[in-house]
């Protein structure tokens, strides 16, 4: 495995998510693990919200 998917493994098992083990991270694949740091962050980038109301002039 990548070391940079273990990192995750590791940070995740210390501190799971809410409704989830350290047990179930172990367990989980590689491919899941990143999808679930993916939609646990996916907001991050974005969390001031620029362009998403407004108005605009084209």
């Amino acid at each position: 495995m990548n070391s940079n998917t273990e990192k995750l493994r590791k940070k995740y098992m210390d501190h799971p998510p809410e409704g989830m083990t350290s047990e179930d991270i172990r367990r989980m694949s590689e491919d899941d693990l990143l999808d679930m740091d993916y939609f646990l962050n996916e907001d991050a980038p974005f969390e001031d919200d620029f362009g998403e109301e407004g108005f605009y002039i084209f």
